[in-house]
């Protein structure tokens, strides 16, 4: 089973997608992980995150080990990632990793696992459009700046809430006005509307879409 968990950024899909794969024994892939990597080995060699080649050509460069580098959450590095994630070449780049995670999911300490969880902004729309569940979270910007404040204080880095609120409404626009992949639900998603939920409940609506698509397929297969 493949479940796309996609939404904005702060509206709680990287917590949800967490929690069901650790619940499920699925593999986990936050694959806004990937572009937050090729837009830190471009900062870190001073270049440009908007310029194409260089952008592209750090995404053929990207290894597993980049992925867990220690400055991925810095917000510097997530604001050049949403640039670097408009870029086409680099989509292209990364594409093809995000689905073999998804087709052929890595094996876990209990052994082979028979599913993955992906997060990001196009897994349900072009990544993963065969998923078996599609969920797309949101909730309003003034709600999702808080959110993202309070993540940013706890981790001990400066933060004015009405500069957040700011970033988050410039990089909404930009996410969802790209011409590649732009971030939107997929048709057959379920979307869940987050401002007035904590993360039990969101949890539990997503369980019980995972436990109801579970039960259709064993009622086609019988």
């Amino acid at each position: 089973m493949i479940i796309a968990v996609d939404g904005p950024v702060a509206a709680g899909k990287g917590t949800l997608a967490r929690r069901l794969a650790a619940a499920l024994d699925y593999a986990y892939l936050d694959t806004g992980s990937i572009y937050r990597a090729v837009a830190a080995k471009i900062l870190i060699a001073g270049g440009d995150p908007e310029d194409p080649k260089a952008a592209a050509a750090a995404a053929r460069a990207l290894t597993p080990i980049d992925l867990e580098r220690d400055d991925l959450r810095l917000e510097s590095v997530s604001q050049a990632a949403s640039k670097v994630a408009a870029i086409p070449a680099v989509r292209d780049a990364l594409l093809d990793f995000q689905r073999d995670f998804a087709a052929h999911p890595p094996a876990g300490p209990k052994g082979p696992r028979c599913g993955a969880v992906l997060d990001g902004r196009d897994i349900g729309t072009v990544v993963c459009p065969e998923a078996d569940v599609k969920l797309f979270l949101t909730a309003s910007v003034e709600a999702r700046a808080a959110r993202r404040h309070k993540e940013l204080l706890e981790r001990g880095e400066q933060s004015i809430y009405a500069r957040v609120l700011q970033d988050l409404r410039e990089r909404d626009a930009r996410d969802s006005g790209r011409a590649t992949a732009p971030l939107k639900a997929a048709e057959d998603a379920v979307r869940l509307d987050t401002s007035g939920m904590d993360a039990d409940q969101a949890f539990e609506v997503a369980m019980a879409e995972v436990a109801r698509r579970h039960d259709q397929e064993r009622f086609q297969e019988n």
